[in-house]
């Protein structure tokens, strides 16, 4: 098994869901790695609902889900514009693969990603031929075998190579990682290409425009460092990551998370009851 993956960026106070759940990330076999960030995994066995909530990267997942209340079922889940939610009951199994921004489209040739942005499609319905690939992945009790069934179904479905999928993530990499870009006309410079380029290769290949995601990347820092503890100067934070001012963060942080970074901050650091060894994060 690779090192546990500790980025917890986009979930919403990680350390009280990784206190009720097994969270593994996981990697993909090397063919798929150009493409693939990582596998996720989530066991959870609950004595009362718990509510997970995510602000989605943006990117595509592909999901498979077994639980009390429904079948084995996969699913295609383009990238989430709002808050996600999903209520935890009982005893149940997630496996999902979390694609590079950029990296799902040679799985899906000859259409946009922009397709899929805001919706949760069945796997059959993108994948007519997939209608036994959620047992093959959810069955097997040993998470290695899982996480081989996984690489099987990727694999079947036969990623052609695409340069300008290479390059939406190569860019996608850059706003993520370079804080110092904060306006698309920046963006579209420093990668050497017209802005309505730019917006053309993110909408084709990310589903969502550069401004989108320069912002999204914005929030996942902010709750970053909200949930890190200790004194946080959130004027400079909101200078950092490319804000007029701290309320323009502030009012973004609220409309996004629900409540403001303080609060949010100050919520974390509330005792919580003991839960289960996290293996992973």
């Amino acid at each position: 098994m690779a090192p546990p993956r500790t980025d917890s960026r986009g979930i919403i106070a990680a350390p009280d869901l990784f206190a009720r759940v097994r969270f593994r990330r996981r990697e993909p076999a090397e063919p798929l790695r150009p493409y693939v960030e990582h596998y996720w995994l989530i066991d959870w066995d609950l004595t009362e609902p718990y509510a997970a909530h995510v602000v989605p990267h943006p990117c595509v997942n592909v999901v498979f889900l077994r639980d009390e209340e429904s079948r084995d079922g996969g699913e295609v889940a383009g990238v989430g514009l709002g808050l996600f939610t999903r209520k935890l009951r009982g005893r149940g199994r997630v496996c999902g693969a979390q694609f590079r921004p950029g990296g799902f489209r040679p799985f899906l040739p000859g259409r946009s990603v922009s397709e899929l942005t805001g919706r949760r499609l069945p796997l059959p319905t993108v994948y007519p031929g997939s209608t036994t690939a959620s047992g093959a992945v959810l069955g097997p009790a040993s998470e290695d075998a899982r996480v081989a069934a996984f690489d099987t179904f990727l694999l079947s479905l036969s990623p052609a190579p695409d340069p300008q999928a290479e390059r939406a993530m190569a860019v996608a990499d850059l706003v993520r990682r370079d804080r110092s870009v904060r306006r698309v006309d920046e963006l579209a410079e420093a990668v050497g290409l017209s802005v309505r380029s730019l917006q053309r290769l993110f909408s084709g290949y990310l589903g969502v425009s550069p401004k989108w995601a320069i912002l999204r990347y914005r929030i996942h820092e902010a709750l970053e460092r909200a949930g890190a503890g200790g004194a946080i100067d959130w004027a400079a934070l909101a200078v950092e990551l490319g804000y007029s001012d701290q309320a323009h963060l502030v009012r973004d942080f609220t409309t996004r998370i629900g409540v403001p970074p303080t609060a949010y901050a100050q919520a974390l650091t509330v005792v919580r009851p003991p839960g289960p060894t996290l293996s992973g994060g």
